[in-house]
């Protein structure tokens, strides 16, 4: 049976408790194999991995336990070996690798963010700020509507006004934000987000950070803000000194799937 891998921490961190499960059904029993100054945190892999919510929460649930007793390293969610000495194995081989990563994210957490317009309220800053919108929409209002064509032109131009006001709001989240941050990671663009961006934050300087994040909701109401975390720090695993080394973090244990932040 394979080895699900967790994350990576030093040999030395506060234990998890012995009676931790971790991901399958039913839940596996989470382990600790220790080599030199590093532990990885593992369980046995069941035959078929999907991510499923209760799988995905597990994982989490696991990290943040270890988390509480030291810094780790966390694997994406689907992150596997063979067996625990090819674990080992990976651990003595990149040991100065995992080691200058666990003290570059000591005492941080990541904070995912993001964002998307309440369209009602960007609309009405749209026609306020752009006369010529503003201005073929009172045109074809007094026409009863408008033209075919003038119709599909106001929704050409309400379109584009939107998409720029989408890249101008996206970078006024990061700008606004960066200061309180050692990092920023760019994450997936999706459906329905103008921004996805995850911080890493001092824990020290988190009430800030948050605070920043209620300040910019209070100054710019058509934006909407989602924040997750305090997270583990899955976005700043793999940062470009480590990944001078072949691969990255998660990979050197096997296949690597979405991180679970929401």
């Amino acid at each position: 049976m394979s080895t699900y891998v967790y994350g990576i921490t030093r040999a030395s961190s506060s234990p998890l408790r012995q009676d931790m499960d971790g991901i399958g059904d039913p839940p596996r029993p989470v382990r600790v194999l220790r080599q030199g100054e590093l532990a990885a945190i593992v369980s046995d892999a069941p035959d078929q991995l999907r991510p499923k919510r209760r799988d995905l929460l597990a994982h989490q649930r696991v990290l943040d336990e270890a988390g509480a007793g030291g810094v780790v390293l966390p694997m994406r969610f689907g992150s596997a070996s063979p067996d625990d000495d090819t674990v080992t194995t990976v651990l003595a081989e990149r040991a100065d690798l995992f080691l200058e990563r666990l003290r570059a994210l000591d005492g941080t957490a990541e904070y995912n963010v993001k964002a998307n317009h309440d369209e009602e309220a960007v609309l009405r800053l749209i026609m306020t700020d752009h006369d010529d919108i503003r201005s073929l929409a009172e045109t074809n209002r007094e026409a009863g509507g408008g033209t075919h064509e003038q119709k599909i032109r106001l929704g050409e131009m309400i379109a584009a006004a939107v998409q720029a006001r989408e890249a101008t709001d996206a970078d006024l989240l990061q700008q606004a934000l960066r200061p309180m941050a050692d990092a920023v990671s760019a994450g997936p663009q999706s459906t329905g987000w103008l921004a996805n961006l995850s911080f890493l934050v001092d824990r020290g300087s988190a009430e800030q950070f948050l605070a920043s994040v209620d300040a910019l909701r209070q100054e710019h109401p058509h934006l909407e803000l989602r924040v997750n975390g305090p997270l583990p720090p899955y976005s700043f695993v793999d940062a470009a000194s480590s990944q001078q080394a072949e691969g990255g973090t998660a990979e050197a244990f096997g296949a690597a799937a979405a991180e679970p932040n929401g």
